[in-house]
C-alpha cells in the first residue's frame, strides 16, 4: 500500500482523518469502474423511458388496427397510456420493501423480469386485456427502477461525481423516450415492443458483474464485502478502510432498523417532507400536460409531421438533461432548481396568454367568417404568429424542466435519507410521484373544461412560483457533501 495512505493502526483516528482526506481521497480515487457500474444500472431508467414513450407511437396504430379484438377506442387508449402509472405506484412500494430486504443489486436484477415479461405479453397479445396486463407489468418494473437506481448510484458514487452520475437517471429516461419515438417512425407496435425489451435484458446481464453498494453491505454487517466493493469502485489505491469507518460511524449513530417512532426524529421527517414535496411539485409543474399538448401545438404551428415534432421535443429534453448532468456538481442542485422553476413559471404564463388570446381570436374569427373572405384570411394571420408563441413557450418550458425539476427531485431523493429509512422514505416519494402523475393526467381534461385552457396553465405557473419559494426556503444544497454529512445537517450535528 502506498505511503500516502495512512492506516488507522498506526496513528490516532482524528489525525488519520486529517491526513487521509486531502492526500489519498482526492488523488487515489479512480472512477472508471464506478462509471461502468453506473452504466449497467442506468439501463433500467432507459427501459423505463421506453415504457413511457411506447404508448405515443403505439396508440395511433392500435386505434386503427384491422383485428377487432385488439382495436382500442378512446377510453381504452387513455387507459393504455395511463395504466402504467398505476403499476409504477405499486412498483414504488414493492421497491421500497425489496431494497431493504434483498439489497440494491438484486432488486435491480429482479426488476428486469417484469419489463421483459410485460413486453412479451404485449407482443403476444390476443385481446385488449393482454395489452393492459403488459402495460401494468412494465409499469411495475418502472416503479421499482425509479426507486432502486437513484439509490444504487448515490450509495456507490464518490461525492465529487454523485450529482453528474445521479442526473444520468433522468438523462437515460429521456433518451429512452426519444429512442422509442425514433424507432416508432420505422417499426410497427409489435417490433417496437421487441426492441423495448433489449435494454432490460442487457441490464440483467451487466448487473451480474457489478457489486452491491458498500452502504447496504455495511448495514448488514458485511465489512469485508463492503471493502471489496469499494476497492472495485474506487480503485486499488483508494482509502477504503477510511471510507468504511466513516459509513459505519454514521450507521451506528442511527441504530439498526426503522421503526415508525423514528418519524418523530427531525433527521427523518425533515428529509421525508422535502422528498415528498419535491415529487408533488415535479408533477404539478404541468410537464405531462405540455407533453399531452405537444402534438396539437405543433399542428397549429403548421408542422405537418407531428411524429417528427415529438422527436424534436425528445431531443431538446436529452440535450438539456445532459447539460444539467454536466454542470450539476459545479452549479449545485438548489441554483438549478430555482433557474428551472423561474423558466417554467414564465413559459406556463406565456402558454396561458396564448390560450387566452386563442379563445378571443376564435370568437372574432367566427364573426369574421360572416364577412368578406379577405377579412377572414387577414384574421387568420395572427393565428399563425400565435402558434410560434406556443412553440417558444414549449421550448423554454422543456429546457427549464430538463435543467432542474426533471432530474433533481430523483437525485435529491437518493441523497437525503438516512440508511435505515432509505427504503421506506424512497417508496413514499416514488408512490407520491406516480400517484400525482396519474391524478394530473387523468384530471387534466376536467381541469381544462372547468378552468379553461388559459386558467389551467396559469394554475401551473402559480405552482412553479411556489416551487421556487419552497426551494429557496427549505431545500439544502447537497453538492460535494458525503451522504453522512447531508444526514448530519438534518440532525443538526456536524457530520464525518
Amino acid at each position: 500500500m502506498s505511503s500516502a495512505l495512512i492506516t488507522c493502526d498506526t496513528v490516532p483516528f482524528d489525525l488519520y482523518l486529517l491526513h487521509s482526506v486531502p492526500l489519498s481521497l482526492h488523488s487515489k480515487v479512480k472512477n472508471r469502474k464506478l462509471y461502468l457500474a453506473t452504466f449497467a444500472s442506468v439501463l433500467g431508467p432507459m427501459s423505463f423511458g421506453f415504457v413511457l414513450g411506447y404508448s405515443s407511437p403505439a396508440i395511433p396504430e392500435l386505434t386503427k388496427i384491422a383485428d377487432p379484438r385488439l382495436r382500442l377506442d378512446d377510453v381504452q387508449a387513455s387507459w393504455f397510456g395511463s395504466i402504467v402509472t398505476v403499476g409504477a405506484a405499486v412498483g414504488g412500494l414493492l421497491g421500497g420493501w425489496m431494497v431493504d430486504k434483498i439489497g440494491r443489486k438484486l432488486s435491480l436484477m429482479f426488476c428486469s423480469l417484469p419489463f421483459v415479461f410485460g413486453f412479451t405479453v404485449i407482443i403476444a397479445a390476443q385481446n385488449v386485456w393482454m395489452l393492459y396486463l403488459g402495460r401494468v407489468l412494465t409499469g411495475l418494473a418502472s416503479g421499482v427502477t425509479s426507486l432502486v437506481v437513484p439509490l444504487y448510484i448515490s450509495e456507490m458514487a464518490h461525492e465529487r461525481v454523485r450529482g453528474t452520475l445521479g442526473s444520468c437517471v433522468q438523462l437515460m429516461v429521456v433518451l429512452g423516450i426519444m429512442g422509442v419515438y425514433l424507432a416508432g417512425l420505422f417499426l410497427d407496435w409489435r417490433w417496437l415492443a421487441i426492441c423495448s425489451s433489449i435494454p432490460p435484458t442487457l441490464m440483467m446481464v451487466c448487473m451480474c458483474f457489478m457489486p452491491e453498494t458498500p452502504r447496504f453491505l455495511l448495514s448488514q454487517g458485511k465489512r469485508r464485502e463492503a471493502e471489496e466493493a469499494l476497492r472495485f469502485l474506487r480503485g486499488p489505491d483508494a482509502p477504503v478502510e477510511w471510507e468504511c469507518a466513516r459509513i459505519e460511524d454514521a450507521c451506528e449513530e442511527q441504530g439498526s432498523s426503522f421503526q415508525m417512532s423514528d418519524l418523530k426524529d427531525p433527521g427523518v421527517y425533515k428529509p421525508l417532507v422535502i422528498g415528498i414535496m419535491l415529487m408533488v411539485f415535479q408533477q404539478m409543474t404541468g410537464i405531462n400536460a405540455i407533453m399531452f399538448y405537444a402534438e396539437n401545438i405543433f399542428e397549429q404551428a403548421h408542422f405537418k409531421d407531428s411524429d417528427l415534432a415529438s422527436v424534436i421535443v425528445g431531443l431538446i429534453q436529452v440535450v438539456f438533461t445532459a447539460v444539467a448532468a454536466l454542470i450539476m456538481d459545479k452549479a449545485g442542485r438548489k441554483v438549478l432548481l430555482i433557474i428551472s422553476g423561474v423558466a417554467m413559471a414564465i413559459s406556463t404564463t406565456a402558454f396561458g396568454v396564448y390560450f387566452y388570446l386563442m379563445s378571443k381570436m376564435h370568437s372574432t374569427t367566427s364573426l369574421s367568417l360572416l364577412m368578406l373572405d379577405v377579412q377572414s384570411t387577414a384574421g387568420e394571420e395572427p393565428h399563425a404568429d400565435l402558434a410560434w408563441l406556443a412553440l417558444a413557450s414549449m421550448a423554454v418550458f422543456i429546457t427549464g424542466f430538463a435543467l432542474g425539476w426533471g432530474p433533481i427531485p430523483w437525485l435529491v431523493m437518493s441523497e437525503i435519507f438516512p440508511v435505515k429509512v432509505r427504503g421506506f422514505a424512497s417508496a413514499a416519494c416514488v408512490l407520491t410521484n406516480w400517484g400525482m402523475a396519474f391524478i394530473v393526467t387523468k384530471t387534466f381534461q376536467d381541469m381544462m373544461s372547468l378552468l379553461t385552457s388559459a386558467g389551467t396553465f396559469w394554475l401551473f405557473a402559480s405552482v412553479c412560483i411556489v416551487n421556487v419559494i419552497f426551494t429557496m426556503a427549505f431545500i439544502p444544497e447537497t453538492k460535494g457533501k458525503t451522504l453522512e454529512q447531508i444526514e448530519a445537517t438534518f440532525r443538526g450535528t456536524s457530520g464525518p
